[in-house]
């Protein structure tokens, strides 16, 4: 009988000790797991670090798409005395199930075009993630639309890309870049542009260096309303966005900051030119510029939008502008330096001129570009300056407005470099 005690007493010990056993492999396996899970996320997170070059899914991003009702219902769960505003809550089936739908899948419900967009690499634009919103309304990205036809046959009529004609500054008017004959002349209506030599003189100038340069990557880039042929397609080798960077220039000049300009026609200069190919040739001009002038320090490619006039026109003080898009390329590493530099200018532009902006736009080389030369310095952006509707009168009071901040930003960047003890360039920044 004691034997049998034993026995029992003997097995139910090992029975408690294999169960232990058991528990303690099961509790060592699941911290195991638990600690192999933990790495993979902090690898992860430390490779989206590096990699990552887009903000579409940082909170920044996320923060600047949604509208701010959003924010003002979240707060309304925690304050149940704030006041309901009149638009309808985003926390709403349809729209929470939108929401999963294109996070999960990337498909996008209210267009269904989406769905093919997926699986046809032509249909899909270039993305585009709102970096910072602007007071001109509206959540629309910019859109990228090449010529319907591009004149790569004509013959030669400007230098090659790179020559040093190709950075001269624009001062001295163009007569193949004037605009049609009834643009009403420049009398607060702006039209084409005048010699700076008719205003009076800054107060304060670079002297001889020039510390702007304006480019155009798509130069033909024009306005269905200035055309007046009939035209379907809004570009034009001689009534085109040059007109508006000429302008920017001069006023810049105007207010004595120096600006290059160049008004490259690459169409009729590049031979077998194509068109997928314009930032290339433009980073040939950029850098051509800079091997002349080591003073350059802002470079600004001026485009044209290609939505309707009621997306990219703005009424401020009882007068029309074009609205303009900031672009930052995400494939530029340092793209975080050229929002900064887009953002001050956007911050000023909203002081000023309430509504010009629509707003500080990322894109990514999913379909595009992605870089758009801004590489070259962290002072460099795309600056879309209205859209295929507007006219050349509307553009030029943007550009004017424009050059204002711009020359306001440069002349406090340089008492800024003076109070820190590191005087600008020889004849840079002269009272």
């Amino acid at each position: 009988m004691k034997r049998t005690v034993v026995r029992n007493s003997w097995h139910h010990v090992q029975h408690r000790f294999r169960k232990l056993l058991a528990t303690g492999r099961a509790y060592f396996i699941l911290s195991l797991c638990s600690m192999v899970v933990f790495i993979m996320l902090g690898l992860a997170g430390m490779l989206q670090n590096t990699f990552a070059v887009s903000p579409s899914q940082s909170m920044k991003g996320f923060a600047a798409s949604v509208p701010g009702r959003f924010f003002e219902s979240l707060l309304g769960f925690e304050l149940p005395h704030m006041p309901a505003g009149d638009e309808p809550s985003p926390f709403q089936a349809g729209k929470l199930a939108a929401f999963l739908v294109r996070f999960l899948t990337d498909l996008n419900p209210d267009d269904p075009k989406s769905l093919l967009a997926l699986e046809m690499p032509g249909m899909v634009p270039d993305q585009s993630v709102l970096l910072r919103p602007g007071s001109g309304g509206g959540d629309d990205a910019p859109e990228d639309h090449g010529p319907l036809e591009t004149d790569a046959g004509q013959e030669a009529a400007d230098p090659p890309v790179g020559s040093p004609d190709d950075a001269a500054p624009s001062n001295t008017p163009d007569p193949a870049n004037q605009p049609p004959a009834s643009t009403p002349s420049d009398s607060g209506e702006a039209s084409a542009p005048s010699d700076s030599s008719d205003n009076p003189p800054p107060q304060r100038s670079t002297g001889e260096n020039k510390v702007v340069f304006i480019y155009h990557s798509h130069n033909r880039e024009s306005w269905l309303p200035e055309l007046q042929n009939g035209s379907k397609d809004p570009t034009d080798s001689k009534i085109n966005v040059t007109l508006v960077g000429k302008r920017l220039a001069q006023q810049l000049e105007a207010k004595g900051v120096g600006a290059a300009h160049s008004s490259k026609d690459y169409a009729s200069s590049i031979k077998s030119y194509n068109w997928n190919y314009s930032y290339k040739y433009s980073l040939q001009t950029v850098k051509q510029a800079l091997a002349g002038n080591k003073n350059l320090k802002f470079f600004f490619d001026i485009h044209r939008d290609s939505q309707p006039r009621s997306k990219t026109t703005t009424t401020i003080r009882g007068t029309d502008y074009a609205q303009v898009f900031f672009i930052i390329g995400h494939r530029n590493p340092n793209w975080k330096q050229n929002e900064e530099f887009a953002s001050r200018i956007q911050e000023r532009l909203e002081k000023d001129y309430p509504g010009l902006s629509r707003g500080i736009w990322g894109k990514t080389a999913a379909t595009g570009n992605g870089e758009y030369n801004q590489s070259v310095s962290p002072d460099s952006v795309l600056i879309e300056i209205g859209g295929k509707d507007n006219t050349l009168k509307e553009c030029y009071r943007t550009a004017d407005a424009l050059a204002e901040v711009i020359a306001d930003l440069y002349w406090e960047n340089q008492d800024a470099v003076k109070v820190n003890g590191n005087p600008p360039a020889e004849g840079v920044g002269n009272d």
